[in-house]
């Protein structure tokens, strides 16, 4: 072969590889970007650096955390809205940004339903409804009873108007009949602080969040928002119990921009509830409360259709106008 022929197979070589031949490696070739909308340690970093772990031991592939933190969340998920759909840029939802957050804004950057993909709901956690020691209520009928027989006495601490905890606190408020005073705070820890202080009556907060001060004696928990005792801690009593068929929380998982190919999220989704099945992963998220989940893509598009349809009717009988 002369040199000009030998140039001319070269040239043609090259433009097979750039056309095609880049893309032949499976995926995943490289690492992948994770987007949180929120700080190293909540619950969404938690489970996919777990999760992550046990996909580079199984891909050879890491999982590279971008931490996002900002307005309610709506930072990282336009960020996740606006990534490339090559199957290396995913993020994390929950029901607080995906679902509460368009209900509460007149506008928001993100359709919750267009703009991503579902590829695993990772976990549930439930909420609990936690007084003041120094408060007369030893059950949650107690409280309903004095909220209703003092309209607007008792003090119900939330994380603002139109976020999560306000809405379950509305929830359970309608549900049970009874009243209160909303006192809103910018975090849900200056709530709990608050409360362990007596400058608040009761809040609704994730049970993982206020059963510590339960153990130290600092608070008390009424109830847990299920319909059934919590494996882990059955002497806590069910809301269910009072008020039947009341349940409240939050979830999680994994997204991926509208658009990415179907083959990358059904291999995640796969790799995602794989890990989640190992001993370890379920003990770590057992010990913070939270309930595993190992279903379809398409389970996970459901669960947040059913919470759309569940906080709107709740918006629309409180009289809720979106801010």
């Amino acid at each position: 072969m002369g040199a000009s022929s030998f140039r001319k197979l070269l040239f043609l070589l090259n433009i097979l590889w750039a056309s095609g031949g880049a893309y032949a490696q499976p995926y995943p070739a490289k690492s992948i970007r994770v987007i949180i909308p929120g700080a190293a340690g909540d619950t969404c970093d938690m489970m996919l650096r777990m999760i992550g772990i046990k996909f580079a031991e199984k891909t050879g592939q890491a999982f590279v955390m971008d931490n996002r933190v900002g307005a309610s969340g709506q930072l990282g998920l336009q960020l996740i809205a606006q990534a490339p759909t090559d199957g290396y840029t995913i993020g994390c939802g929950q029901g607080g940004n995906m679902v509460i957050v368009p209900l509460a804004y007149k506008k928001v950057a993100y359709d919750s339903h267009k703009d991503f993909a579902p590829i695993a709901l990772m976990a549930s956690n439930f909420l609990a409804l936690a007084v003041h020691p120094n408060t007369p209520f030893k059950t949650t009928r107690e409280l309903i009873t004095y909220g209703k027989a003092n309209p607007g006495k008792l003090t119900f601490g939330t994380n603002g108007e139109g976020a999560f905890l306000h809405f379950a606190t509305e929830l359970f408020r309608k549900e049970a009949g009874f009243t209160y005073h909303h006192v809103p705070f910018k975090t849900a820890s200056i709530i709990v602080t608050d409360l362990i202080g007596g400058r608040i009556d009761a809040v609704m907060s994730a049970f993982i969040t206020v059963q510590p001060h339960a153990v130290s004696k600092r608070l008390r928990i009424l109830g847990v928002a299920r319909e059934t005792r919590a494996p882990n801690y059955p002497d806590f009593p069910t809301l269910a119990e009072t008020i039947p068929g009341f349940a409240s929380g939050g979830w999680f998982g994994a997204i991926a921009p509208a658009g990415m190919p179907k083959d990358m999220i059904a291999l995640l989704n796969r790799e995602m509830n794989a890990a989640m099945k190992s001993p370890d992963i379920r003990e770590k998220a057992a010990l913070v409360g939270l309930e595993l989940h190992t279903e379809s893509p398409e389970f996970f598009t459901q669960t947040l259709r059913n919470d759309f349809e569940k906080w709107g009717k709740l918006a629309r009988e409180i009289g809720f106008k979106p801010q």
